[in-house]
């Protein structure tokens, strides 16, 4: 397993990346089939006095056979933010062991992918578009008030996949929604974490 610690703002020096190391060796047995080929570790420190708490960021990509897994955590000194960043990984990477289990358990109740299948899709005909304001263009995007807007584009490249893969790959980047397109339906979709253990689904249906 190859590990590639770097810094952004600062220079990190021989004894941090040894003890990245050290700390990194608590995943290897979640990789017994040694499908991890490389974690990539960045480090960031940002010079503003009034936010303390975040001083050091340390973000972590582990790239194997399978989709990456990041996690990032902040801290007040990059030691901190890197045993933060360790314990989010470790609990990710048990999570997937976790699910591979299920997955190999023949004897489960039912597929998420069935338990899912009559959550209801979000009805957005309920919204009232009566109500007149102000529209103004900001980049590609029409802008309705006066309010602050952070406008930021991102392409993501997939292979259409099932219910029950989309959910793997929520779980893995750890996020509470994943865009897709479902394999079945060739439906452009959305699978969204709901409170408790439940998710939901969104399929978009094109016309025209």
């Amino acid at each position: 397993m190859e590990i590639v610690v770097t810094g952004r703002n600062s220079e990190i020096s021989e004894k941090f990346r040894n003890h990245v190391a050290e700390k990194l060796q608590r995943i290897e047995k979640f990789d017994s089939r040694q499908r991890i080929s490389r974690v990539e570790v960045e480090v960031t420190h940002e010079k503003n006095p009034r936010q303390p708490e975040t001083a050091a960021r340390v973000e972590m990509t582990v790239r194997s056979r399978g989709p990456a897994v990041r996690v990032e955590a902040t801290s007040t000194d990059q030691h901190s933010a890197l045993d933060a960043a360790v314990d989010k990984l470790e609990t990710r990477l048990r999570k997937v062991v976790e699910r591979k289990r299920s997955h190999r358990d023949k004897h489960r109740a039912e597929s998420i992918e069935a338990a899912t299948a009559d959550l209801p899709v979000a009805d957005f005909d309920e919204l009232d578009d009566t109500v007149e304001s102000d529209i103004r263009k900001v980049g590609p995007l029409e802008v309705e008030g006066d309010g602050p807007l952070v406008v930021r584009e991102k392409e993501h490249v997939s292979e259409a996949m099932t219910l029950d893969q989309a959910l793997y790959e929520m779980e893995l980047v750890g996020h509470d929604f994943y865009l897709f397109v479902e394999k079945d339906s060739m439906k452009p979709s959305v699978v969204y974490r709901r409170k408790g253990y439940d998710y939901g689904v969104i399929r978009l249906t094109v016309e025209g």
